[in-house]
């Protein structure tokens, strides 16, 4: 098992305390960097801001723990950066704060991943970048399912973010030659959140339009990433980071077409086969699903 220094930023945050456990299992060895401490007792945790470029350069350049000063032969370099730290939505703070705060991060900690060496950098984008989720009104795709090839259109302040996050990663790949990958990930779901709102959801599917019936469960988000860290190679890439199925019980085609009859379908579907497709991670990293809804929610 190879085993990694992963710099993690965020990872108090919903995904990233059930992310950072799973890699930890991996053998990993995870410093946290957020605003708020982690409470893992195998995490180490750096309070700092991403909005700041001088932090970032040195919280990258640092020890991650005491036990590291042990050795006497100066600071480790990270094997890894991954990016999750950001305002998480819309109407949390102005809307202009959300743009600065996700865009001006990402660019510093790429830019301090980038210019410190480390070549392998994975960032959190959204699957808010389709353009449904936030929008203004019913929208719908232009097409189904959603792939990684889609002209990606939000007009939102969150999912315009993320779209700028891509581009600033795909320029700093083409400048390094670094692998970096963004993943678009869906509406995260913890363990508990199953029995709490998936009934809801299938009494009254139409609450999910906007996520286009996705959903991701964070600890197999946690192997996405996991996969990811392994796969060396690839250059800039793009991720949709999403469970196989739906997060509905109606079978896929049957779904598209009671929720959106005027969207092409590009290709056959499988009977539960996400809207928001995982095809790209499942054929190109070797994600397989261990978490479907169908194990924590009987429904007939």
């Amino acid at each position: 098992m190879t085993t990694k220094r992963i710099f993690f930023t965020g990872g108090s945050g919903k995904a990233g305390k059930h992310v950072i456990p799973y890699l930890l299992d991996q053998g990993h060895k995870v410093m946290n960097v957020d605003l708020v401490p982690l409470e893992h007792p195998r995490v180490e945790n750096l309070i700092a801001d991403i909005t700041d470029s001088g932090q970032m350069f040195n919280a990258m350049s640092s020890y991650a723990g005491l036990d590291e000063l042990e050795p006497g032969n100066g600071i480790p370099k990270f094997d890894a950066v991954v990016h999750f730290a950001a305002v998480p939505r819309i109407l949390i703070n102005p809307d202009n704060e959300t743009f600065r705060v996700n865009t001006m991060g990402t660019y510093n900690v790429i830019e301090a991943a980038v210019k410190l060496g480390i070549k392998k950098i994975i960032i959190a984008s959204s699957e808010t970048t389709y353009g449904i989720c936030f929008s203004d009104g019913k929208t719908d795709p232009k097409v189904l399912p959603l792939e990684e090839d889609y002209d990606v259109d939000p007009m939102d302040s969150y999912g315009l973010s993320k779209v700028v996050n891509e581009k600033t990663a795909r320029s700093f790949q083409r400048r390094s030659g670094f692998d970096i990958y963004a993943l678009r990930i869906g509406n995260v779901i913890e363990p508990h959140e199953y029995a709490e709102l998936f009934p809801h959801y299938f009494k009254n599917p139409e609450v999910r339009r906007r996520n286009a019936f996705c959903y991701i469960d964070a600890r197999d988000l946690g192997q996405i990433v996991d996969l990811c860290l392994k796969k060396d190679g690839l250059g800039y890439q793009i991720f949709n980071a999403g469970n196989d199925h739906n997060g509905a019980i109606i079978p896929s085609k049957e779904l598209a077409k009671k929720f959106f009859p005027n969207v092409p379908i590009t290709r056959e579907l499988g009977q539960h086969e996400a809207l928001f497709s995982n095809r790209k991670i499942r054929e190109v990293l070797g994600f397989k699903e261990q978490h479907n809804w169908r194990k924590y929610v009987k429904w007939e």
